[in-house]
């Protein structure tokens, strides 16, 4: 009997066992995916929409501004990066463009020449030279003057001598202003014909008038004009920069820079200890100043201390130009009054002189008449 059960027992398991496997090949065979489905999934390639020939025949008709107004062309270039002749991606045309924009922007300016200064001299020169800058500042505030902050303004750089001489002959040279307009063309205009080249559109630059233009270079390629500044344009060289002109400002740079006693004094151990720190006189030992710039005329060493040294600034400038003025109105005026009143006097003194000759010769009639 006990082997009679365990037989039933081993049957039903085996049973048991060949119910699951066919259970799961059933599922199997339920998810498994067609072939064609597969091969729609595996495909990576977005599938394309069939196209009909009655799709194709339709076409939307021109709006009335499309008949009579062509479409503006497409410009090959942005809006803020015209066609130029030198590449603009290079660094070289980048300086170029900064240093004609600080030729031109820049009244006031001084050329150093400097010698290998390390980086912590430049660091300690530039911290003195704001220091003093921010002092001039505090006094003008201090005396009445609208506060300008110029110290923020007033910078020092290191420039490449060729690339700011070449900029500085398209600057002098260079006037596209003075030269006569090119004929403009309206690419919309429908009388404009379709083989014309429009100057915006060129990708050559033609046409353009900016500082890296075919126009600018070829201005000055061939020019054999020297510019003032030029004798001093060779070596290493470093750029003071001065937003405005201001005399009391260039005054203290050039105390600290290029101290001259006694018009330019350098500061006292006292007064400013930071200057005498052994950095930054190593560093003003490799300076020396060749000359500056100011408004555009080019003014040695002597020509800019001059600058420096007037009283007072433009301000003071403006005050003896004013006293100037009123003197010399006050001397034509004096001078016109004077002969004014010399021609009265003379005419007076006829008149007078005129007068008693003939109350002289009417008193000589009447004496004469009783005697006859």
């Amino acid at each position: 009997m006990i082997l009679n059960i365990q037989r039933s027992v081993h049957n039903i398991v085996f049973i048991s066992h060949i119910i699951q496997r066919q259970y799961n090949r059933a599922i199997v065979h339920l998810h498994k995916p067609s072939k064609a489905i597969t091969s729609i999934l595996r495909c990576k390639t977005p599938l394309r929409r069939r196209q009909y020939a009655t799709e194709a025949a339709i076409t939307l008709a021109a709006s009335h501004g499309q008949i009579h107004r062509s479409s503006p062309p497409i410009s090959r270039f942005p809006p803020t990066q015209p066609p130029s002749y030198k590449p603009p991606e290079f660094r070289k045309s980048q300086l170029f463009r900064q240093y004609a924009s600080v030729l031109r922007s820049t009244p006031l300016m001084l050329l150093f020449q400097h010698n290998n200064l390390k980086s912590n001299e430049w660091v300690g020169v530039r911290r003195e030279l704001l220091s003093a800058l921010r002092k001039v500042d505090e006094a003008r505030a201090a005396a009445g003057h609208p506060a300008e902050n110029l110290a923020e303004g007033v910078n020092i750089q290191i420039i490449q001598t060729g690339i700011f001489a070449a900029a500085l002959q398209v600057v002098e040279f260079y006037k596209p202003e003075e030269s006569p307009p090119a004929p403009t063309l309206d690419p919309t205009d429908p009388s404009t014909p379709s083989s014309a080249t429009s100057p915006i559109l060129s990708p050559s630059g033609d046409g353009q008038t900016h500082t890296l233009s075919k126009a600018a270079h070829q201005a000055v390629v061939d020019a054999r004009k020297s510019h003032a500044l030029s004798p001093l344009l060779a070596g290493p060289l470093a750029l003071l920069t001065f937003p405005t002109v201001s005399p009391q400002h260039l005054k203290a740079a050039l105390s600290h820079l290029s101290p001259s006693p006694p018009a330019f004094p350098a500061p006292t151990r006292r007064a400013n200890p930071g200057w005498h720190d052994p950095s930054v006189q190593s560093g003003l030992q490799k300076l020396f100043l060749l000359g500056a710039r100011v408004e555009g005329k080019v003014f040695d060493v002597e020509g800019t201390r001059w600058v420096a040294g007037i009283e007072g600034g433009l301000d003071g400038l403006r005050g003896q130009l004013v006293a100037m003025l009123q003197s010399i109105g006050g001397s034509v005026t004096s001078t016109l009054e004077s002969a004014g009143k010399s021609l009265y006097f003379t005419v007076e003194g006829r008149r007078t002189m005129l007068e008693d000759e003939e109350k002289g010769a009417s008193g000589k009639a009447a004496k004469e008449e009783p005697k006859e």
